[in-house]
């Protein structure tokens, strides 16, 4: 058999279970022979060997069983940097950038600050803070150890100095205060049926699911982050499309002001943040 032809099978089979079928089979093509694109283009047309064929319908399978592409690579691409992925973490979002450049924006001009990631999963937001602004200090807590140990790996592939500490939220961190707390927490209703369905079937659900509404963790979140805010200090938050006028009351009732609701280029309510003026009284 061709290779295109293959591949043209292979993107007929993932139709049902990938909304981009072709780019999946080209991409597991490529992982299973270690190969290019480039060079997918100019041997499509070459006899594939049988072993060959073996390798890539096995990934074919998996993909198509509905296993994401993130876990059967073990990589995900974020903010330009290649993350690895596992079952233990979330798969890093395009979305979760919106999260990166507010974050940027609202300290472009505090060169040192103290910066807490919660949640941190693959360590995408962290390292990627670290990276663009080098000057900051960087703390991200996980509550997984498997999940912490993934962040590890990938903040010492990209050179990234990120203090990792197991923790439930804040739990673990003491006294600490920070100018900057960032996350992209669980936020899905735990009965809500997308759970069961696509590439979140795979995912670990504790990463994606909080409560009945999904905003256990974030009202967690808001309620306890300004004890560890050194004012002025920010707090940036993921959230679902439909939560964003809650996550915003959950901010002002807590005392932040400035608050700002950012949507990704589809236009759904993404990130949320606002700024705390003062200490919380004792």
């Amino acid at each position: 058999m061709r290779l295109d032809a293959l591949l043209a099978d292979a993107a007929r089979r993932l139709a049902e279970t990938s909304p981009t079928p072709r780019l999946d089979a080209r991409l597991l093509a490529r992982h299973a022979l270690g190969v290019s694109e480039t060079w997918l283009i100019a041997h499509g047309r070459d006899a594939i060997e049988a072993e060959q064929a073996t390798r890539i319908e096995a990934l074919i399978d998996r993909r198509a069983a509905g296993e994401p592409v993130a876990y059967i690579l073990g990589a995900r691409e974020f903010y330009a940097r290649v993350f690895k992925v596992t079952p233990d973490t979330l798969i890093p979002r395009p979305e979760t950038e919106h999260l990166i450049e507010a974050a940027l924006e609202c300290l472009a001009n505090r060169p040192a600050l103290c910066v807490l990631d919660i949640g941190t999963g693959t360590g995408c937001i962290a390292i990627t803070l670290k990276l663009v602004r080098p000057e900051w200090t960087v703390t991200a807590v996980d509550l997984s150890p498997a999940t912490l140990a993934v962040a590890r790996e990938n903040g010492a592939a990209l050179g990234a100095e990120v203090a990792w500490l197991e923790s439930d939220l804040f739990a673990a961190l003491g006294g600490q205060r920070f100018d900057l707390i960032v996350s992209n927490p669980p936020y899905v209703a735990s009965a809500d049926p997308h759970l069961t369905q696509g590439d979140l079937r795979f995912e670990p659900a504790t990463a994606l699911a909080s409560g009945p509404d999904g905003l256990d963790t974030l009202r967690a979140i808001v309620k306890s982050a300004p004890t560890y805010l050194e004012p002025p200090g920010w707090l940036i938050l993921e959230h679902g499309y439909d939560q964003a006028d809650a996550v915003g009351s959950l901010l002002r009732d807590a005392g932040f002001k400035d608050s700002f609701l950012i949507r990704d280029l589809a236009g759904q309510a993404r990130v949320s943040g606002g700024r705390l003026d003062a200490c919380p009284e004792a």
